[in-house]
């Protein structure tokens, strides 16, 4: 739990951790997705490379629309925008729940996209409505960048129990009375809040945000991290279950491998709230994710080290959104402009995940195996390394107080 700061009452607290909680949920929607891909390819017949794009769909709406529920969360407010996403999420999970064949799926799973997006997009603006001690925001932001991994572990780990219990279809149908749950309580315990930028039309604060370098230097940075995770993270399963582990075993693993990464969000906004300056936690997690990808497919005879090289890549590459997410509030063109920062940073990040896998699936395809996977996912890091330095001395020059 987020610790208490000076200066935040218990219900700013509780409505912080609420928020965290429910991005945490809203994410497991992503990871019920990996660990049920062995069976989903035996029941549909589907290809690894179909089950690649299968798993990146759901970034199919904030790859296009990112940007624009920014700017309507800027607007209406972002406790309306995620009540509205969650029970878009809900009403998604329980019609996937009765797909009968491949198309529905995939319709569902990007509708479930459209509301994972419209639940989760606000959730920094909402933070900083909510928390009004700069130190515990930087915090609340670091725990706020460990909700992907956080949910995403916990449906693996969770699902893998389930699927071989209830089905895929029941863990579909437990996810989505989870989730409306989640709406209750935050139209309950979370005070209304207004639009952040009541006055200002869309087109202008569009503008603003597109003309400034930082929210641009920042999107492009979440997409060179975000494609490669969910690529290695996403396949763990599959890779996994392809070394005839049992299925327990395999959920254990990927659990552990998608869930140590919030180690690393979280201990960005402690270090951040600390001074410690963002180009070093952006280097550090770019260069460990390219140095344990090479441990994990480079050094094939090896599993005990390749599996080291995912915890690497995973834990401290969780040092970038634990740091972007709240970069995205420093270097926003304005207060009025924050989710649509954070719009523009979503739209980069889900391009990448719905790359991603594919890329790597086809890399996997042409090479007979996984043993290049590290060449992919590395020249994202080096890329995110020459980004780390631009968005270092961007900070140095727009940084202002997060209040």
């Amino acid at each position: 739990m987020m610790p208490h700061e000076p200066g935040d009452d218990s219900s700013s607290v509780s409505s912080a951790v609420l928020v965290v909680v429910i991005g945490m949920v809203s994410a497991m929607h992503i990871g019920k997705l990996p660990v049920a891909i062995p069976v989903l390819r035996a029941e549909l017949g589907l290809s690894l490379v179909e089950a690649g794009y299968l798993l990146s769909l759901v970034q199919v709406a904030g790859m296009l629309g990112g940007l624009t529920v920014g700017l309507l969360a800027d607007k209406a407010g972002p406790r309306r925008v995620m009540l509205v996403g969650l029970a878009v999420l809900t009403l998604s999970s329980l019609l996937g729940s009765m797909s009968q064949g491949v198309a529905q799926l995939l319709w569902t799973r990007g509708a479930e996209g459209a509301g994972f997006l419209l639940s989760v997009l606000p959730a920094p603006a909402l933070l900083r409505l909510t928390v009004r001690n700069s130190m515990a925001l930087s915090k609340a932001l670091g725990w706020w960048g460990a909700y992907m991994p956080v949910g995403t572990a916990t449906a693996m780990l969770v699902g893998g129990m389930l699927i071989g219990s209830v089905g895929w279809r029941g863990l579909w149908l437990l996810l989505s009375a989870l989730t409306g749950g989640c709406a209750l309580l935050l139209w309950a315990r979370v005070p209304g809040t207004h639009g952040i930028a009541p006055s200002s039309a869309f087109v202008p604060r569009l503008l603003r945000t597109l003309r400034a370098s930082g929210p641009w230097y920042a999107a492009l940075a979440f997409f060179c991290y975000s494609g490669q995770w969910l690529a290695v993270v996403g396949f763990l399963p599959t890779i996994y279950s392809g070394a005839t582990l049992p299925v327990s075993v395999v959920g254990w693993l990927s659990a552990l491998a998608a869930g140590i990464n919030m180690t690393g969000n979280i201990a960005a906004g402690r270090l951040l709230a600390r001074g410690v300056a963002p180009v070093r936690l952006l280097l550090t997690g770019y260069v460990a994710m390219g140095l344990g990808a090479l441990l994990t497919f480079g050094v094939p005879e090896s599993p005990l080290l390749g599996y080291l090289g995912v915890l690497v890549f995973s834990a401290f590459g969780g040092l970038i959104p634990g740091t972007l997410f709240s970069l995205a509030v420093s270097l926003s063109p304005g207060s009025d402009t924050i989710s649509t920062t954070v719009g523009w940073m979503q739209q980069w990040s889900s391009l990448g995940q719905f790359l991603g896998p594919p890329v790597v699936a086809m890399v996997a395809v042409w090479v007979g195996g996984w043993s290049m996977t590290w060449m992919a996912t590395g020249a994202c890091s080096v890329i995110g390394v020459a980004l780390a330095w631009r968005l270092q001395g961007l900070w140095r020059q727009l940084a202002r107080p997060l209040h």
